[in-house]
């Protein structure tokens, strides 16, 4: 097996990054901090006489060229619309996609902050009405290049790759009877669901793509940005029971009809959602065992005892997707 291909960040090294940078004209002091980031490779790296910058290498082969300057295109979109968002820097030809070695990378302004507490209600309302704004931004236009959010590349496709290469032999047989019956249920639920309206999302709205700092908001990392329904980007932002969350969503979505009509019909697609999320997490992990960070990451993934607890939580999603969605009051 070919170490490039196994290994695609295996050749990105402190000077290779720092070249990179360099070669944009800037000047690194030479300093440079290795961030939390498995799909893609991310920095801090030091620059002389200036803010330190945030550069993300992109792993090769996930994303075209095309598709990486229209995530960058809709961060502009909000960041014209004054949205808290970091976009890419740009060079003096306007260019937010640069090239070094085999790597295409993007830059960006390095910004402090916390992870919200999602559990604040004010928070909630605050980051529903940020939300809605981005919405609204995402409703105008479609994605060309960018994939959809579906049961087939979330979850047939993920049970599959599963199924066939990595599930334990002892374990397979309650493991396909299983993601046999949620998707099924699930492909059920969407066609009594009838037209779904996909728009431009986050794709991946949970706290660690969320800066906190004196009661503002940022959103980062635009890497998942896809078509998809909106309350996508609202579900990841629910936690605890189930009246918990209605309370959460109640304010979400309060904040977010100040700038977006929330359709509330989409509250039936929050558990189809949940579950395509955790099948696909497991077949992401799956897809890049290959690459040493992810089992230096994930060192429990892929035994048995993962397995056993993954199941556990499918038949829990099964349950979920069983029961009637949250409602709203009023």
């Amino acid at each position: 097996m070919s170490d490039t291909h196994s290994h695609p960040f295996d050749s990105l090294g402190p000077d290779l990054l720092i070249d990179a940078v360099e070669s944009l004209g800037f000047v690194s002091d030479g300093r440079f901090l290795a961030l939390n980031s498995y799909e893609n490779r991310v920095y801090q790296i030091g620059i002389e006489d200036q803010a330190p910058m945030i550069a993300k290498f992109y792993r090769p082969g996930r994303w075209t060229r095309e598709q990486i300057l229209e995530e960058h295109d809709f961060c502009y979109e909000l960041l014209e619309q004054e949205l808290p968002v970091v976009a890419p820097w740009r060079n003096p030809q306007g260019s937010s996609l640069h090239s070094f070695a085999e790597f295409s990378f993007a830059l960006y302004q390095r910004k402090g902050g916390r992870a919200p507490e999602l559990d604040n209600l004010d928070n909630l309302f605050i980051l529903g009405r940020l939300m809605g704004r981005i919405h609204g931004i995402g409703a105008t236009k479609p994605f060309t290049c960018r994939p959809q959010l579906n049961s087939q590349s979330f979850g047939w496709d993920s049970y599959r790759l599963i199924s066939e290469q990595f599930i334990p032999n002892e374990l397979r047989l309650a493991y396909d009877s299983l993601a046999l019956d949620i998707l099924e249920k699930i492909d059920q639920i969407l066609k009594d669901y009838g037209q779904i309206k996909h728009i431009r999302v986050h794709g991946d709205c949970h706290s660690g793509n969320i800066l906190w700092r004196d009661d503002n908001p940022h959103f980062v990392d635009f890497d998942d940005a896809r078509m998809a329904p909106a309350v996508q980007d609202l579900w990841m932002l629910l936690s605890g029971d189930r009246r918990e969350q209605t309370l959460q969503m109640a304010e979400i979505v309060e904040g977010y009809n100040e700038f977006y009509a929330f359709d509330i019909r989409e509250l039936k697609l929050i558990e189809v959602l949940r579950t395509l999320r955790i099948m696909h997490h497991s077949a992401w992990i799956a897809r890049r065992w290959s690459d040493p960070a992810f089992p230096r990451a994930f060192s429990w993934f892929n035994s048995p005892r993962y397995w056993s607890e993954h199941i556990l939580e499918l038949r829990e999603q099964l349950a979920a997707l069983n029961e009637p969605p949250i409602e709203l009051m009023g």
